[in-house]
């Protein structure tokens, strides 16, 4: 009898280890995504790294929600997003509740993009003016859902066009 609670003991140490390391690994594996367009700007000029603003309907888009399964959990976009960018969630929920002031700043931002339609990523630099109270917009290119591509390599071709999309201010 103490042979199986040693073996029971044993498997409960064992899950508990691999719990812990999952939960490890899914805090490696997450991605910051701000809302704040402000902080994001911040954290783009120390560190150099574009914006990345993702438009969103987070609760009716389907489309954006295969954006995130397809392209957004998959390692290598981890990977990347974390190298290269810094990553905004402008939402346009149908069902939730935003504050004023965020509704109010991505509705300001929607407008200055111009954007049309869900998902819609935009990658650009804002710059303080010299009159330190105005943004401009260096904005690098857009970008959707990955057409054209293999079932299950989505994020093969969206990372393609958004390393194009970095390489414009390289090349300006």
């Amino acid at each position: 009898m103490s042979n199986i609670k040693n073996i029971i003991f044993l498997l409960i140490l064992l899950t508990g280890v691999n719990s812990q390391a999952q939960d490890t690994l899914k805090k490696i594996e997450t991605l910051t995504w701000y809302t704040d367009i402000t902080k994001a700007s911040e954290i783009s000029k120390e560190t150099n790294k574009p914006i990345f603003a993702f438009f969103t309907g987070s609760d009716w888009c389907g489309w954006c929600r295969k954006l995130q399964n397809d392209v957004f959990s998959k390692p290598e976009f981890i990977k990347w997003a974390k190298e290269n960018v810094v990553l905004v969630e402008l939402d346009f929920p149908k069902n939730k509740k935003l504050s004023p002031e965020l509704t109010q700043q991505n509705a300001s931002l929607q407008q200055t993009f111009q954007v049309r339609g869900y998902p819609t990523i935009f990658i650009f630099f804002l710059n303080k003016k010299a009159d330190g109270t105005n943004f401009e917009i260096e904005n690098l290119g857009s970008l959707g859902y990955p057409q054209g591509t293999e079932l299950g390599k989505e994020e093969v071709k969206f990372l393609k066009d958004a390393n194009l999309i970095l390489q414009n201010r390289v090349k300006k």
